[in-house]
């Protein structure tokens, strides 16, 4: 990524690389202010890398009756799917299974009615026309075993089949964060804030240390945007802003399974005693989770225990003919939600709403919302950047237009989607591979095609991980940003996750592509595979635990490569 220091003062300084700041920087890029942003690992490396992946309404925030929530986030869904983001973002089937006779399917399906109502009143409101995806229907017991021969049908009186989507999560961050930087957003990672600048009450910037080349330099800014999710807190202890603001982390839980270890058309959403269970398609995976519970301990790496896995298998379990075990799962993921704390609440009783307060001048901090509403969290923390400005200079800042900004890869999309059968003709890839890559990399796809022209070994898949080709870890280190092994099999792709040896064998044949295009030397190559080894051991040894604590202190024994 672009570097920062030695720009001169910019307008807006982001601290925070995940999809709260990269939305931040393509904000205040486009509407025409000089921007920089920093993040002291990788892009998505925390939050916005292990969420659900869903880009969704929130059909539980109905019930709670936070109905303008539901609208604000059906609206972006919509807005995602249609126009900002139509290569990425996909629609996704759900079953809603009923289970009391009388009153529940009258009940759920007003409320997914009023769903459907508000996604379609958001899609005029954005001008986005149709709301992209079909409405819900009913389902008896014999339709639900059509759809899903492995749900426990008997135990049911029928669903109701609805649509929310889905996006690689990560996948999504870093687009935001190439296309902030495709109109002039300055970006850099592996830069850790170590202080903030003052000049009398004001913040006029940050001090930095660049962790690849271990020096200290200064960013001046006349407003800095705090996005640093779960490490909120923190940042207002630096600047001496305690109490503006209080994030409480909770960890939420994934597994990865193959496909054809649930035979269904369609993902679930449960209801559990605390929260709701989602089993969701994920190419030729199901994702199923979520757990949701408060979380103290290292918040770069959390942990998932062995307890957090047996509540899953046994939730999905009562719901599925052929249970699943624990050597069905291919992947585990645990991720932190950054959650506005309220008093003496349960973690999945806080609302997924967003703050953005100003604790002192020039600092603007925004906290909470949810994947989906990244967009308007990041209009509002600008918003509330302008403002500021508007103190120190006399330029009107304009008006937010990312409802407008296509990312990178939407152009072009839908006509590349359309030559899909050519352009396996011309590269000699299969049309399975051209619909892989168009779904990652949208109109981008000429890119890895040109690659692939140019050098014929990158048509190959990946050794040990063959849903990928070799062009796309070139790809990622010379378009991506990605600086390390952990870069590409944990976010650039998804084989840490999507592998039932969690990319172990992959990881060499990954480093040496790197190393082309890196100028590692051998020994930085075993470095890289060695650590990328030990983490995976760290999280295997940490998923046999039985309390966070033990899982914890399992886990950071092997910290960041950098």
């Amino acid at each position: 990524m672009t570097g920062i220091a030695g720009e001169g003062e910019l307008d807006v300084l982001v601290v925070g690389g995940g999809v709260v700041g990269a939305g931040v920087a393509l904000d205040a890029v486009t509407r025409g202010l000089s921007t920089g942003l920093l993040e002291q690992r990788d892009l998505a490396s925390g939050t916005s890398s292990r969420s659900s992946k869903l880009v969704h309404g929130g059909l539980r925030y109905l019930e709670m009756m936070d109905f303008a929530l539901v609208r604000e986030a059906l609206q972006e869904r919509g807005l995602l799917l249609t126009r900002l983001a139509p290569h990425l973002v996909r629609p996704v089937p759900f079953l809603y299974p009923l289970t009391h006779k009388g009153w529940e399917r009258p009940y759920v399906g007003a409320g997914l009615t009023l769903y459907d109502g508000l996604a379609a009143l958001g899609a005029l409101k954005s001008g986005a026309g149709d709301m992209g995806l079909p409405r819900h229907r009913h389902l008896t017991r014999k339709g639900v075993r059509r759809i899903a021969p492995d749900f426990k049908a008997e135990e049911i009186t029928g669903a109701i089949k609805y649509y929310d989507c889905q996006v690689d999560d990560a996948r999504l961050v870093l687009t935001i964060a190439r296309t902030a930087a495709r109109h002039g957003a300055h970006l850099a990672t592996r830069v850790r804030v170590t202080g903030f600048l003052r000049e009398g009450e004001r913040v006029v910037g940050v001090t930095a240390r660049d962790l690849e080349h271990d020096r200290e330099f200064e960013v001046r800014a006349r407003v800095v945007v705090n996005a640093a999710g779960v490490w909120t807190d923190e940042i207002q202890e630096m600047v001496g802003g305690r109490g503006a603001l209080h994030v409480q982390a909770s960890k939420g839980v994934h597994l990865v399974v193959p496909r054809d270890r649930i035979r269904s058309e369609s993902g679930f959403i449960v209801r559990t005693e605390k929260s709701v269970l989602f089993v969701i398609p994920w190419g030729r995976h199901w994702i199923i989770g979520t757990t949701d519970t408060a979380w103290d301990l290292d918040k770069a790496h959390p942990a998932a225990s062995r307890a957090d896995i047996d509540y899953i298998l046994a939730h999905v379990n009562a719901i599925l003919r052929e249970p699943l075990d624990h050597e069905d799962v291919e992947g585990v993921y645990a991720g932190l939600r950054p959650l506005l704390a309220g008093e003496s609440e349960p973690t999945s009783k806080i609302s997924r709403e967003h703050t953005v307060v100003t604790p002192v001048p020039g600092l603007v901090m925004i906290a909470g919302g949810k994947l989906t509403t990244y967009r308007v969290m990041a209009k509002d923390a600008v918003d509330a950047a302008a403002h500021s400005l508007r103190t120190i200079v006399t330029a009107q800042v304009r008006e937010s237009i990312t409802d407008k900004v296509r990312l990178l890869g939407a152009d072009g999309f839908e006509t590349r989607a359309n030559q899909r059968v050519l352009l396996a003709r011309r590269s000699g890839l299969h049309v399975a591979r051209i619909d892989h890559l168009l779904g990652r990399y949208g109109g981008l796809v000429d890119d890895i095609l040109d690659l692939v022209a140019a050098r014929r070994v990158l048509a190959l898949p990946l050794e040990g991980a063959e849903d990928y080709l070799a062009a796309e870890v070139v790809y990622a280190v010379t378009h991506e940003g990605a600086r390390h092994l952990d870069d590409v099999l944990a976010r650039r792709t998804r084989i840490s996750i999507e592998t039932f040896d969690r990319g172990v064998s992959a990881a060499p044949s990954v480093a040496r592509l790197m190393a082309a295009e890196l100028d590692w030397d051998e020994a930085t190559v075993k470095e890289e595979v060695d650590h990328y080894l030990r983490r995976v051991e760290a999280e295997r040894q940490s998923q046999s635990m039985a309390t966070d604590q033990e899982a914890d202190e399992a886990r950071v024994k092997v910290p960041d490569i950098v």
